[in-house]
């Protein structure tokens, strides 16, 4: 067994279901999201980003664009959640809530692909 590509899927799939996890909820309610699962899914989803760089194959260059995608949808949620919460006097509303989650499920979906991507390139590993 690859201690490497053990820990490479164990970020891809934690950033999956940890993405998952924030998303689901009422879109439009906060309390159905929490922040600090949020920064997790940012988190890991970095560090899925870094873990890509190596790989110089063709899906190796689809899993980094995907985990790109995801990473710059979580990027500018957070930057309307703390724009929502320290710069605007109205705090995290509705609106900027479910501007939030949108692109949490954006990402989500992007993170999807990647874990598609890596269950095809386990698949076409020869022994």
């Amino acid at each position: 067994m690859n201690k490497d590509k053990v820990i490479f899927a164990f970020f891809i799939v934690l950033a999956l279901t940890l993405n998952f996890g924030f998303f689901l909820g009422d879109i439009d309610n906060p309390e159905h999201h929490n922040v600090f699962e949020f920064f997790a899914a940012i988190t890991v989803s970095l560090i899925c980003t870094v873990l890509k760089f190596g790989d110089r194959t063709h899906l190796g260059a689809l899993m980094l664009a995907t985990s790109l995608v995801a990473d710059l949808q979580l990027v500018i949620a957070a930057c309307i959640w703390g724009y929502a919460v320290q710069v605007s006097g109205v705090g995290m509303d509705a609106s900027n809530m479910s501007s939030v989650v949108s692109l949490s499920g954006g990402a989500l979906l992007a993170n999807i692909i990647s874990v598609i991507l890596l269950v095809v390139e386990s698949a076409m590993l020869r022994r």
